[in-house]
């Protein structure tokens, strides 16, 4: 039987105000209407028990999904926990290696310093050989273009000849200008009685940056630089598994240490994403780590908040998610993201959308929340009247 409200079919109670829009139920909705109207209470009742038979169905099968989450979660929690043991004690021994390789090492680019510094001076000394044996050519060609009587000596009258040595530029060289030239020379060069010849004036010449490559290493040299390599390259291959393993235990540990539901229900949800494409946007949910929003043909990401916590009511808060401190707005506030979770037997982003300026609502659907159902016993044993 119905009453203006409500229909009771084997005792479900039905709520009709949804339907009495439309339908009507053996008139009751009309009062003193005198109207006839077909009694429909029958048949709105089959189709609100279908939806809840559909409800309790995801609901079961979602619990069950669940049971096995939280079986996987405790294997896989007890697996990382005995992963971290396991790397520490490796750990330890891989610093007391690396601390050896750093003595060997050590030990080993000592005698190659020595000897690379003995190679660079005695590469110092042959370039001033050399180069002196340049200065003396060039004194010598010099010499022969001054002494214009091919006597051996070069005279104050020969030098006079040479408007180049002019120091004053007035056109003409003086005794006095050519004896002050002499005196330059002399003074800034202790090869100046070099065959009777006063130094010319240098040129620029090509240091050893300009071009001149050091002389290959000895053998023994050489060998203590491939030796010291050797040491080097045998550290930096520990020091670098070092740090990979540090960091490895780092996020173990950072895993291990979210709150992912009193039994860990929501962990396989860790380091990874779902995305959802609307007409302009593709939503992208990375649970415990951020939310973000790209155009769908092209453009930069933004930002819609990083984790923050878990913010549902009292009674189950792990039926929200927060995400705070995402890109700001032009003039507001910054981004965040409100993420409520209903039960489903998929892992799947379901809607978008920005209830307030630069504040979004995502819905996630996932069987981590799905609750243990209760008997619901759906099927038809006539009805009950109210």
């Amino acid at each position: 039987m119905c009453s203006p409200q409500q229909c009771t079919i084997n005792g479900v109670v039905l709520h009709l105000k949804s339907f009495l829009s439309t339908d009507c139920c053996d008139t009751t909705d009309e009062y003193n209407s005198g109207a006839k109207c077909e009694n429909t209470c029958k048949e709105l009742g089959l189709k609100e028990r279908d939806v809840l038979q559909k409800m309790a169905e995801i609901t079961k099968e979602g619990f069950l999904l669940k049971q096995q989450l939280i079986e996987e979660a405790k294997k896989g929690r007890e697996e990382k926990q005995g992963k971290v043991t396991d790397m520490q004690e490796n750990k330890k021994q891989l610093d007391e290696k690396v601390e050896a390789l750093r003595t060997v090492k050590e030990t080993a680019e000592q005698p190659e310093k020595e000897a690379k510094e003995r190679h660079l001076k005695a590469w110092e000394e042959q370039k001033a050989a050399i180069r002196l044996e340049k200065d003396k050519a060039k004194m010598a060609e010099a010499f022969l273009e001054l002494d214009d009587n091919a006597d051996g000596f070069v005279s104050v009258s020969e030098l006079q000849s040479h408007a180049e040595l002019d120091l004053d530029a007035d056109g003409t060289l003086t005794e006095t200008e050519v004896q002050v030239f002499l005196h330059l020379i002399i003074s800034q060069s202790k090869c100046a009685t070099y065959l009777n010849v006063p130094p010319n004036v240098k040129t620029p010449e090509k240091s050893h940056e300009d071009g001149e490559a050091m002389l290959p290493y000895d053998p023994d040299t050489q060998a203590l630089i491939d030796a010291a390599q050797k040491a080097r390259d045998d550290f930096e291959e520990s020091e670098k598994a070092l740090r990979e393993m540090d960091n490895q235990i780092r996020n173990i540990e950072k895993e291990l240490s979210f709150d992912f539901g009193p039994d860990a229900e929501f962990i396989y949800l860790y380091s990874q994403c779902y995305e959802l494409t609307t007409s302009e946007y593709i939503y992208r949910l990375c649970p415990f780590n951020r939310v973000s929003q790209k155009p769908k043909y092209g453009g930069s990401e933004t930002n819609l908040g990083t984790w923050g916590s878990w913010s549902g009511p009292e009674n189950n808060k792990y039926l929200v998610m927060k995400y705070e401190h995402g890109t700001g707005c032009w003039q507001g506030p910054n981004r965040s993201t409100t993420v409520k979770l209903t039960c489903g037997k998929e892992t799947v982003v379901t809607s978008t959308s920005e209830p307030s300026r630069c504040e979004y609502l995502m819905e996630f659907t996932t069987p981590a929340v799905c609750q243990e159902p209760a008997n619901m016993d759906l099927s038809p044993h006539g009805h009950e009247e109210l």
